[in-house]
């Protein structure tokens, strides 16, 4: 989404306010055409809990159509990476298998003997596992084969096979886009000496916030009028790439997967920071702001506090995200009351 003549007049107007901060904002619509290179298909630092990185990355490689990123997409969407998730049609645990699928398709991860759907190790095992079967089934479909794999997950090998590619349901289409565009936020950046693109959606995300420095902060706050206009940290970063036509989820630790994740050299204006309780499980994610260079952050810090200029160089900080449209359009959706993902349905029943 292109910003306005009078939205760009003013992110002018705030370097001038606001010295290097506003040259580095500003900067960014100048840079904004650099084209993004891809790194290699890693997992990048941070983005699955630590206790589950070396299964992914292992079954990650189990055959050429998967790959760790986007078998750890698989599982985030499905379950947020919680091995105790039941979903309302009876799928269950860290992949959510239905107890039939499981039944004639899990694996047993970790060679106890045992084929558990509760446990993490088989479940990843499983995942993967299944993922290649599919890729098998549907080997001879023209197209992506990775897409029809997805394809196949979802709808079924019978009916990729029937329509010779992705079927034509909305749903199953819906899929496999989301998943493609998901792995690529766990997909480990370039080497450092590489340099991420940059947006215009960015820059507009930064003046947005900058217009809100001095406002109180209120926890749940999303801008409200009714709130007095206040913000929470991941309620500001909702509304401020909100205003340049992205939608992020509510929560900073959702928000934590909207984009690919830049490494601390790579850094630029718009990225978004984390801060965390545990540097190796992204679940404990408690803040996140806005970066706008020079080692500073604007963020909606805590009660008593008012939105402003934070460093982030803290010793919770966890990483970054460059938030990217299909980045955030990929990811799931919670239940407002509970906070559980509402739009996994496990794999297709077999």
């Amino acid at each position: 989404m292109a910003l306005g003549k009078a939205r760009l007049a003013g992110a002018a107007a705030a370097v001038v306010a606001i010295g290097f901060v506003g040259v580095v904002t500003l900067g960014t619509y100048a840079a904004s055409g650099v084209p993004e290179r891809s790194g290699q298909l890693s997992l990048s630092s941070g983005t699955v809990p630590a206790q589950y990185r070396p299964q992914i990355q292992k079954w990650g490689a189990l055959c050429p159509e998967i790959s760790a990123p986007l078998l750890a997409a698989q599982l985030y969407q499905e379950s947020g990476f919680d091995p105790n998730a039941k979903s309302p049609v009876g799928a269950n645990g860290l992949a959510q298998f239905m107890p039939g699928t499981w039944s004639s398709s899990g694996v047993d991860g970790d060679g106890d003997g045992k084929r558990d759907i509760w446990n993490p190790s088989d479940a990843i095992a499983s995942a993967a596992s299944y993922d290649c079967e599919l890729a098998k089934d549907v080997a001879k479909v023209p197209g992506d084969p990775q897409a029809n794999m997805l394809a196949a997950y979802n709808a079924g090998p019978y009916a990729v096979i029937k329509y010779q590619g992705i079927p034509p349901y909305k749903e199953t289409q819906g899929y496999v886009k989301s998943i493609q565009s998901l792995a690529k936020s766990f997909t480990a950046p370039p080497d450092p000496g590489v340099q991420l693109a940059l947006s215009k959606e960015a820059a507009g995300a930064i003046y947005f916030a900058q217009s809100k420095l001095g406002i109180d902060y209120m926890w749940g706050g999303t801008g409200q009028t009714w709130e007095d206009g206040r913000f929470d940290c991941s309620g500001l970063t909702q509304v401020a790439f909100k205003s340049v036509g992205i939608d992020l989820p509510r929560v900073a630790n959702d928000q934590w997967y909207s984009g690919p994740h830049p490494s601390r050299d790579q850094l630029r204006p718009g990225d978004l920071v984390f801060f965390a309780n545990d540097l190796e499980d992204p679940r404990t994610i408690h803040h996140v702001g806005i970066y706008v260079g020079g080692g500073y952050m604007i963020d909606a810090p805590h009660t008593g506090a008012k939105v402003r200029y934070d460093t982030i160089n803290q010793r919770d900080y966890i990483g970054a995200t460059r938030v990217t449209p299909d980045g955030a359009a990929a990811l799931p959706t919670r239940n407002k009351n509970d906070g559980t993902i509402t739009a996994s349905q496990g794999p297709a029943k077999s």
